[in-house]
Parts: C-alpha cells; structure tokens; sequence
C-alpha cells in the first residue's frame, strides 16, 4: 500500500496544480444507473462508476471506431486496446469485465473466446455505464466490472426523429488500401402509446499502418478489425399497456467478417522489427463474429405496492477463428502427412429471465429488491473444416433468487445497503472423444454442480452537498474456462464428475473512495483490493496455446480523477490508474509472483483538455501515458516499455438550411496525432518468441464525419 501511494504521488500533484482553489456550491444533475438492477442515482452507488454518454462516445468514435478503444481511453484501469477483433488479454482491474446489452450477457466464461466486446455497433448504443470492481448483481461474469450497452430509445413526443452519418478514415500516408468507411442511420418516434427505435450500420476497414508506414500485421487466427466488413440491424419496440405498465422488445443482429485478402509477414523481435501483412489469401473460412440478441422486457410500478420488472433474454454468438496446420489440429486418421489445415468456431446459445420486485417504504427508509434469475448457457467450440468438437458441448444452467436491501438516514445523507445472492448451478457434459493429438482420450460424461452465495455491503455518506465518501465489500463470480480444461484432457480412464473442478472464480472485492461534485469540478479517488483464492491465470504452454491455472490472485489499486470546467467554454481534466497483482506461482497458499500482461493493464495516466470558443465549434485534445512495468518473477523478455499517445478531436455545427432544424455536424479526429511507432501492451509482454504476433500499434490516422438530423 505504501509502495502504491508514493507511486500515486506525481498523479496526486498534477491533480492538485490543475484544480481551482475553490469551487461554488451548486447542485449536480442526477444521473441514474440501470446497470444495477435497481435504476438508482450515480451518488447513491457505493462503487466507482463512469458513464460515457452519447456526446463522449461521438467524439471517441471520431478518433476510432472501436467502441473498446473508447472505453479503454476513458477508463484507465482496463487494458490498454489490442486493436484487433480478439480482446484476449485486456482486463479491467486486472480481471474479466461483464459485457451487456439492456442487461443481456454478452461475455461467453464457459469457453473464453474474448470476442464479447464486439456484438454491436456504437450506431444503435445511447450510453455506456461502466460499474468498477467485481459484483454479482448481473450474476456470472463480473470479476473487474459491468460494461452495458444501453441502447438507443425513441425521443419522447413530437415527429419522427432522423439522423444519418457517414465517415471516412485514412491512414497518414494516403494508402489506396488504407481506406474505412462507414454508414448509418437512426430512427426513432413515440406516440401516446407506442414507441419505436430502429439503427442501422455498415462499415468496411480497410489495412492499417504503422508510425513508420508499415502495414500492420493481421492476426490471422484470431481476428482482425482492419480488413473487415461489418454491418449492425437494430429494433427497439414499446408499448404501454397501462399508465404504469410497459413492455419493449429489443432485437439486435451484428456481424463482423475479415476479408482475407492478407497474409502474415512475421517481424523480427530482437530487431524490434514488427509483424506486418502482405497481399495474399488466407484457407479456410474467414475469422468472424455473428451476434444475435434479444429481450422482452416488462415493468410494472405498481405491482403489490412495489416495482416490478422482468426480462426474458436469448444471445446466439458464433466467433470463428482463423486456422493453421497445428499439432492439436492433426490426425493422421484424416491426413496421416502432418499438414492437417483446420480451424475452430466457438458457439454459445443463452437463454434466460431476470425478475426485481423493489418495494420502498417498508419501514422509514428502507428499501427492499428482490428477485430470481435463471440461465441456461449451451456452448461448444467445433472445429469447422472436419466437424469435429474440440471442446464438447457444455450445458450450464443455474437459478439465482437474490435479496438487496438499502436503508437511508439523516434525510437520505446515509445510505446503507446490502444484500445477498444464492447460486445453484450445474454444468451437464456428456460422453466424449478428445482429439487425436490428446491421445483420442475417451472421457466420460457428467454433471458437476456447485451451490454458492455471494455477499456485499456498502455505503455511502453525503458529507456536504456534492461530496460522498463511500466503501463496499461485494463478491464477484465466474466459471472458469472449462472449454480448455475439457478439450486438454489427454490421460484414459477420465471422467467429468472427477477430474473438472467446477468450483467458481470468486473475487472479493474491497473498495473505498471519495466522489466530489461542486460546481465546476468533479474529482474522485479511490482505493480497492480485489482478492480471488481459487483464481484463474491464463498461461501459455509451448506451442502458444494458453492454458488455464488454477491460483490464489491479489490484486490492490489506487484510481483517481479529476475534471474542472474552468469557463463555460474550456475545462481540462486528468484520471490516473495503478495496479498491482500478484499470484501463487508455486502453490504454497502464499502469493509470490507478478500477473504478467495477459492478466493485468500498466499504469496509466489519461489527460485532456476540451474547448468550444464559439458556438458549434467543440475541440478536445488527449494524452494517454502508459508507464513502464516489469513482472518480478517473470520471463524479462516480456517487460513493457511505456509509450504516449496523443489524440485530437474537432467539430463544427454547420449552419441549417431547407429541411433541417440544425446543420449538420462535420467532425475530424486524429488518433496518435505525433505518429508515434510503438508496439502495443499484449505484444510486448506475451509470447517472447513468436515474431508472428509482434504487433504494431496503428500510426497517424485521419476520420472525417458528418451527421445529419431531420
């Protein structure tokens, strides 16, 4: 801890120089939270808890059209991005994010594909609220944090609302096949008892290039943005049966397809000479993405004195990933020569309902949510040449009936919650063969299950008007990665019951914070301890496939923040990140060596600085500093050189003419604004010796966009 805080003391004095010596008292807007179960007020949540909105997210979708990059860039305890389809390798407080859609899980534990952050286009999203540290509140999942996608509503009254925007992005040299561009369009209109919404999206990635002119290398295997195609369908229908009963449908389809027209040109590591691409076509099919999501919901407020809400939910995912002549793939039955080319799809099927009943009033103050949830998960990973399973088709099902209960004091200046979740879970596998490369392993079926119940307790307390201290205690769970404990099996005489260890990845996690809220600034600072006895390492065997441990991780941080509006018209802000993690290299019970890249993000500092010097014209500029770090106890090769990022953003509201009630909006972003070369986080500290996956971060890049409203 102490270590931690003189290492937050730079970042503690750049907050201070930039903070105002006073600030006048005035009330904040409230913003409410729906990632909770229970909608609730950002200051009456005792976590850290950050919501891009739609104006942020335009202006970090202007910079990159990955919704990722823009989280990364405002959330500086996750991962800095891998820029590429695969988010393998990018946590958030050095532990796996829930990823949501309205609340439907999109994050696939049972078999970790780590495509999740890619099931659907920023045109049909309103915000993004980002809850830190682990909770079980969503149930399984959440180890680091909540990501939701809240998607896009229709405006409340009036005629139809329409906006359509295009873009166009270019690498710094103007490379004929350097090009992206991409185009959508929202709707939306409401009327005394309907409601409708509706988006839609296409965008084509063209290559990327480096600080030096380079193209990037493609990830051949597991997937790319650049050289793709993706295109997004999105519906949101509601009705009002009553004046205090609703119900909506949401249905969205995404899809995201690499073109193949690329091939790997290994780089050189000891030279420090990146992997890079050259025309050619990749076999197979090409790596991909096909999302399928869908929700019923239904609220009633009044509903034996309290409020009722319920969701039924379906996500159909397929990640198909690209292949290769792999030992694990060979078969001499099939192809006795040793060049078996094959490559693998993940397939997840949920389905499922989440009921809250929230009753306030019960006795002064108090606060009552209850609910049940159930989950049905089916999911396997075939191998999509020859049809063979490479893991065997799982199927978790679990019920979870839970308790929250909040209690309020002093005029609601206190608040104390707490509650309780109760898991029943059971995963049912049956018989099955493993590869021929594990030895045609004959492994015999069977259902595990595990009963857990997960706590947390917190509260906040408003000091003066605009200032909260907080603390919470929350239990966080997942499964882990059963899929690659089930496909590795390579010894006879195994059975499922015996040999796959069902127990839970549970993560307790220990916050505490400030929040200050006072009229032109807004500043926090926390602290948390994030602790898993039976954790979850990922570490990478000898051909490079990662495998799954089973060890005690700890994980401690310090996270601050500041924004002051220093006009109306400029403010600057900075936010600041520091985590430290360690795990039970030797299992003696005792932590003992670092989390290396794959587990944990570097230090960060995040500073911007945001202009509007005259009306329709808006300016931010952005610093992303990542510190250097090494892994005691690791492999050095795998030691990370820090680097800096600049971004700039720009746009202008051009003046309205016939048909439209404003002009459009042009705006320009610039990503890595200096052209800086680097080689991004995961390459740098994964896989010293493979010189096909030393990867290049993108260089200079231009975005040109405009929407159009009518």
């Amino acid at each position: 801890m102490r270590t931690m805080l003189r290492r937050a003391l730079p970042a503690l004095a750049l907050l201070a120089l930039t903070s105002p010596v006073s600030a006048q008292q005035e009330k904040p807007e409230e913003i409410v939270i729906t990632a909770t179960r229970v909608p609730r007020p950002i200051t009456a949540i005792p976590n850290t808890v950050r919501i891009l909105d739609r104006a942020l997210l335009d202006t970090q979708l202007t910079v990159s059209s990955s919704i990722i990059d823009g989280i990364s860039q405002v959330v500086p305890s996750f991962s800095p991005s891998r820029q590429k389809l695969s988010g393998f390798g990018e946590s958030f407080r050095g532990r796996s994010p829930l990823y949501l859609i309205d609340g439907v899980p999109q994050s696939n534990p049972l078999r970790n594909g780590s495509r999740e952050g890619f099931t659907i286009d920023p045109i049909a999203i309103e915000r993004v609220e980002v809850v830190y540290g682990a909770n079980a509140i969503q149930g399984m999942g959440a180890t680091g944090g909540i990501v939701n996608f809240v998607t896009r509503s229709a405006p409340r009254g009036g005629d139809w609302v329409n906006l359509a925007k295009i873009s166009v992005t270019a690498a710094d040299g103007l490379e004929d096949d350097g090009w992206s561009y991409k185009g959508g369009y929202f709707l939306g209109k409401s009327w005394e008892r309907w409601d409708v919404a509706a988006a839609a999206s296409y965008e084509s990635r063209g290559l990327f290039y480096d600080g030096e002119g380079r193209p990037v290398g493609v990830d051949t295997t597991q997937g790319d943005l650049m050289d793709s195609d993706s295109w997004n369908l999105f519906a949101k229908v509601g009705y009002r049966l009553t004046e205090g009963q609703r119900i909506q449908l949401m249905a969205n389809a995404f899809e995201i397809e690499g073109d193949a027209d690329y091939v790997t040109v290994p780089g050189n590591r000891a030279a420090n000479l990146p992997t890079s691409s050259a025309r050619g076509e990749f076999p197979g099919e090409p790596t991909a993405n096909k999302v399928r999501t869908a929700s019923l919901d239904y609220t009633n407020d009044s509903l034996l004195g309290g409020q009722f809400s319920a969701q039924a939910f379906l996500q159909d995912f397929e990640g198909v990933y690209g292949g290769g002549t792999f030992a694990n793939f060979q078969d001499p039955a099939i192809d006795p020569t040793g060049n078996l080319f094959d490559q693998s799809a993940n397939n997840s099927e949920k389905q499922g309902v989440k009921t809250t009943w929230v009753r306030d009033g019960v006795l002064p103050g108090l606060q009552v949510a209850l609910g049940l949830d159930y989950l049905r998960d089916k999911t396997y990973q075939e191998l999509v040449q020859t049809g063979r399973n490479w893991v065997p088709e799982t199927l978790y099902q679990t019920w979870s009936p839970f308790l929250q209960l909040e209690q309020t004091f002093l005029e609601e200046r206190v608040r104390i919650a707490g509650g309780v979740r109760h898991e029943t879970a059971e995963l049912e596998v049956d018989d099955f063969t493993t590869l021929a490369s594990y030895g045609s392993q004959f492994v015999e079926g069977g259902t595990p299950s595990f009963e857990k119940t997960l706590w947390n307790l917190g509260g906040v307390v408003t000091v003066v008007e605009g200032v909260q201290l907080y603390g919470s205690f929350a239990e966080g769970f997942t499964m882990p990665d059963v899929g690659r404990v089930l496909r590795a099996i390579d010894q006879p005489g195994q059975n499922v019951d015996e040999f796959l260890d069902l127990e839970p990845i549970v993560a307790d996690n220990l916050e505490v914070g400030i929040e200050l809220r006072r009229g032109p600034v807004a500043a926090s600072a926390a602290w948390f301890s994030s602790k898993s006895d039976f954790g979850q390492v990922l570490i990478a065997n000898a051909d490079g496939i990662f495998e799954v441990g089973r060890q005690k991780t700890e994980i401690e941080g310090i996270e601050l923040s500041l924004r002051w509006d220093v006009t109306d018209a400029y403010a600057i802000g900075a936010s600041y990140a520091i985590l430290e993690g360690e795990f039970d290299s030797d299992g003696d019970g005792g932590v003992d060596q670092d989390l290396d890249g794959t587990n944990i993000s570097p230090d960060r500092l995040n500073v911007y600085a945001e202009a509007e010097p005259v009306d329709g014209l808006n300016a931010r500029i952005q610093l992303a500093h990542y510190f250097d770090r090494s892994f005691d106890g690791g492999d050095p090769r795998n030691d990370f050189d820090g680097f800096s990022l600049i971004d700039l953003y720009a746009g202008y509201r051009l003046p309205a003419f016939q048909g439209l009630e404003q002009g459009p909006q042009l705006e320009f972003g610039v990503q890595n604004l200096l052209d800086r070369q680097y080689i991004t986080y995961y390459s740098q500290t994964t896989r010293p010796t493979d010189n096909s996956a030393f990867y290049a971060g993108r260089g200079r890049t231009f975005t040109l966009s405009l929407t159009a409203g009518f």
